[in-house]
């Protein structure tokens, strides 16, 4: 699928200097892409599909900014914020929705209450999916890991015990999204 956003030049902007880091993000989001596209296929969904493709493809474009050195991440935020680290990247190139999705797809999405139980390094808002695109990306992301064989998709019983290992609310979300587009 095209996009009318030239993804490439918004990568290179960000990541300059980190072609290992830039192959396994594209790598990794042209999955979720994918997934996400043929989820949305599958279940007969009434999405705007050109923007799913593209914010599928941005994602994960924070983790620049964020220290997981076994994936050629060499910032200084922990992982976990590569969340707001995107959405703060895409929302200074004036693609606001794009970075929601961003904000919005780590693990389930996180509640609040996640982030303060969890005594998580983020800013005390909700950053829940909203929107069913938004909902989408972040149920398709989950089956795609960035280390090992990035094509290779998880079994949703892999998939189904990291989310446990987080919690039962963050299971319980993972399930209804399950529900939405399996």
């Amino acid at each position: 699928m095209q996009s009318p956003l030239n993804i490439s030049d918004i990568f290179a902007r960000f990541y300059a200097g980190n072609d290992a880091l830039l192959a396994t993000v594209s790598v990794h989001s042209e999955c979720v892409a994918r997934k996400a596209i043929f989820c949305a296929d599958a279940k007969g969904l009434d999405i705007d599909r050109e923007f799913v493709y593209e914010a599928a493809l941005l994602h994960d474009i924070g983790v620049v900014k964020c220290d997981a050195p076994s994936i050629h991440c060499h910032g200084t935020r922990p992982y976990i914020c590569h969340g707001i680290e995107g959405r703060a990247m895409l929302e200074s190139l004036g693609l606001p929705r794009h970075a929601l999705v961003c904000e919005r797809h780590t693990g389930s999405g996180l509640s609040v209450a996640d982030i303060i139980s969890q005594n998580l390094p983020l800013p005390h808002r909700d950053m829940l999916p909203i929107t069913l695109e938004e909902k989408l990306i972040c149920y398709a992301d989950k089956f795609f890991s960035k280390s090992g064989d990035l094509s290779q998709e998880k079994p949703l019983e892999k998939v189904l015990r990291q989310m446990e290992s987080h919690g039962p609310d963050t299971l319980a979300r993972f399930l209804r999204l399950h529900t939405l587009f399996s």
